[in-house]
């Protein structure tokens, strides 16, 4: 099935969820669109940022507060019952959630996997191990996503908001580094040029 019709799928089947019973967010539900692929250059590779620890707990992570999180990292964040849609450097994040299993998820689509040659998933897989960091290359429905888990109630809004822009990193360093955008080894560019990207999604998240 070709990536754009699997994709507009995806929302449409994802499985309902105690979520579904209140609208978190303002937005209306995402119209079924596929996302464009990119082509590694296109962009500067997002960045990382310091995060602020605060001596205070933050409160659990709830669908309300990340609607709010994430409307600030996109205005234009669409909502469905069971996940969220939003654009960052022109790459579609689609976050899902599920209340009663206690979990979420942030994923991007990177290309078909069709086509895939070994040694590109064997470069995946390395980076999956050192330079993906909290992130990840991951192959379901005929496709190649890069994406974020973590378990909802706990998460904290700085490390969300590092997930989902270390998911757009490797859409965006497919190709080249494969990297997330934080820990990268030695003395080049490369770790200031992908520290940019988170940082700026940290800054617009400081404020939630």
């Amino acid at each position: 099935m070709p990536l754009k019709y699997f994709f507009a799928a995806f929302l449409a089947g994802l499985p309902a969820t105690a979520g579904a019973q209140s609208d978190p967010v303002a937005p209306e539900p995402p119209a079924a669109t596929a996302p464009e692929y990119h082509s590694p250059g296109d962009e500067p590779p997002l960045s990382f940022g310091e995060e602020v620890l605060d001596d205070v707990a933050e409160p659990p992570m709830t669908l309300e507060r990340m609607g709010r999180i994430l409307h600030a990292l996109d205005p234009e964040l669409q909502s469905a019952p069971n996940a969220f849609q939003l654009t960052i450097r022109e790459v579609t994040v689609i976050v899902v959630f599920d209340e009663a299993a206690d979990r979420m998820r942030a994923i991007a689509p990177v290309r078909p996997a069709e086509g895939l040659e070994e040694a590109e998933l064997i470069r995946m897989m390395q980076a999956n191990f050192d330079s993906a960091l909290d992130a990840r290359y991951a192959i379901a429905q005929e496709a190649l996503w890069a994406a974020f888990i973590h378990p909802l109630s706990p998460l904290e809004r700085d490390e969300m908001i590092s997930g989902i822009g270390q998911v757009v990193n490797l859409v965006l360093s497919y190709g080249t580094l494969y990297s997330g955008g934080g820990l990268v080894y030695g003395g080049g560019d490369s770790q200031k040029l992908q520290r940019e990207l988170i940082d700026e999604l940290l800054e617009k998240g400081q404020e939630i």
